[in-house]
């Protein structure tokens, strides 16, 4: 069975989708962020952060300090991996973290 075909089985049977509305808690929708992003950037360097935000998607503050870099592996990192945020994100369903385009603290907003 293919992961697609898997993942959308098991969405199919989760409350969230049958209409109860509950959704997952913010902890778990973090940690699966962060183990997604670590498995992109295991298969090769990440899109860059200028190269990112010229798409369209807007940077952290960290993220923004670190695109001025020059190096490119250090723009093509992920970020997410040093920040605190992430560490807090994963351990509190409401963590105290409130910099605009996080994507751990768009996480926790219902």
């Amino acid at each position: 069975m293919n992961d697609e075909r898997f993942f959308t089985m098991l969405a199919a049977k989760t409350d969230a989708v049958q209409g109860t509305g509950e959704r997952a808690p913010a902890r778990l929708k973090s940690r699966l962020y962060s183990a997604l992003v670590t498995e992109q950037a295991a298969s090769g360097p990440l899109l860059s952060l200028p190269a990112t935000k010229a798409a369209g998607r807007p940077l952290c503050v960290f993220e923004n300090l670190l695109q001025v870099t020059p190096a490119e592996r250090v723009t093509s990192m992920n970020p997410c991996r040093v920040c605190h945020a992430r560490v807090l994100a994963e351990r509190f369903e409401s963590p105290p973290i409130y910099w605009p385009h996080c994507p751990y603290v768009a996480f926790r907003r219902r």
